[in-house]
């Protein structure tokens, strides 16, 4: 068990994503960010599974073909696409919600950070964009919120996360509270 090297871990992630979300405008939302990796569900097979280059929940899934952490997590924090699933009754099977705004912000957060960390000293600002692009077959997420999330990744890519934040906060995040739906 690797408890203090997974407990670091989740906190560096933790707190630059809480500095990203400051960044873009939804600071409060951060501080809340991935609480839940803290709990024993989520704590210990992250200690038990504990690699430093990648996510525990990958372990996980070899020995058991699942992680039952992953599930956990995803179930309970709004931050993740796959939250955003919900049986459509006209088609009668579960599809892929649009995530609101404030949350597709905090992917975007949060999948910056997790770059940092996995990446350490090889980062650069295209490397979110090449992981999101490498999933691109075996992720289903709604393609709007895709489309959305694509858009950021390049802009960090191009542009660097100066402007990228900025964008952010005076424009998503101004755009996503007049739609209502998007921001509850």
């Amino acid at each position: 068990m690797h408890i203090w090297k997974h407990f670091s871990t989740i906190t560096r992630h933790r707190h630059k994503v809480i500095k990203h979300c400051f960044q873009a405008g939804i600071g409060w939302q951060g501080l809340r960010h991935d609480l839940s990796k803290y709990s024993p569900t989520e704590f210990i097979p992250g200690a038990k599974n504990y690699r430093g280059d990648q996510s525990p929940n990958e372990k996980e899934r070899e020995v058991y073909g699942f992680s039952r952490a992953w599930l956990h997590h995803q179930g309970r924090n709004k931050h993740h696409f796959e939250y955003w699933v919900d049986y459509n009754t006209e088609l009668n099977r579960k599809e892929p919600v649009e995530m609101p705004t404030k949350y597709l912000i905090e992917m975007f957060c949060d999948r910056v950070a997790a770059s940092k960390i996995y990446y350490g000293k090889e980062y650069d600002e295209e490397k979110p964009y090449l992981y999101f692009d490498k999933g691109r077959k075996r992720r289903w997420m709604h393609p709007e919120t895709s489309r959305k999330l694509e858009e950021l990744l390049i802009m960090l890519r191009d542009k660097g996360e100066k402007e990228t934040f900025s964008y952010i906060k005076n424009v998503v995040k101004r755009e996503g509270k007049k739609d209502k739906k998007h921001w509850k």
